[in-house]
């Protein structure tokens, strides 16, 4: 009798990715984020950056544990064709927050999904627009380290809620994971374990 399929592995260091993956109903296992270089590929449009970069990760992943399924991820937040990334320092987070401030940019999540030579990615967009910030408001927010870790400098789902106003697109995109494109790429790459679980379709 064959092994029973074993569940992909989500390759990243998010609590927030799992979370996501766990409240669709997804079988996943953990597994370590893939060591790579985080530069944006030369050439390739800023929309197009994340995808490329779940598929780094994922090539890495996928050579790391042959047989398995991986699955991994990367989110750019984008303003006026520009890559807004993780603050270096509490200083750069409030920098990135002023610039956001009153304006509408671009989330992007790439996810690639691999299994020894095969591989299928996909990206999804959302935009997001902020009301006006003062200077005490985002001090306050960078004060609490939240933004240190986060592309663009905020959470979505954190202690940033307040400054959204306007929000075109799913909000697990702009948290770093679009469930259905997961499952779309699983269901892809061969119906891996958890591929066909359902998957709500609210954004």
């Amino acid at each position: 009798m064959p092994a029973p399929a074993r569940p992909p592995l989500l390759c990243s260091a998010s609590p927030r990715r799992a979370a996501l993956l766990e409240a669709a109903g997804l079988a996943f296992e953990r597994g370590p984020s893939p060591d790579v270089d985080e530069t944006p590929p030369a050439g390739v449009p800023a929309d197009a950056v994340a995808e490329a970069l779940a598929v780094r990760k994922a090539r890495v992943a996928a050579a790391r544990s042959p047989g398995r399924t991986v699955v991994c991820a990367d989110t750019t937040v984008v303003l006026d064709g520009v890559i807004l990334g993780k603050p270096v320092d509490a200083a750069d987070a409030a920098r990135t927050l002023r610039a956001l401030a009153g304006r509408t940019h671009a989330v992007v999540t790439g996810v690639a999904v691999a299994r020894d030579g095969a591989l299928a990615s996909g990206a999804d967009r959302a935009l997001v627009t902020f009301r006006a910030l003062d200077d005490a408001e985002i001090a306050r927010y960078v004060a609490t380290g939240e933004p240190l870790d986060k592309a663009g400098a905020y959470a979505i789902q954190g202690g940033a809620a307040g400054f959204v106003t306007r929000r075109e697109g799913r909000v697990d995109t702009v948290v770093g994971l679009p469930v259905p494109l997961v499952a779309a790429l699983l269901a892809r790459l061969g119906g891996a374990d958890g591929a066909s679980a359902g998957v709500p379709t609210a954004p």
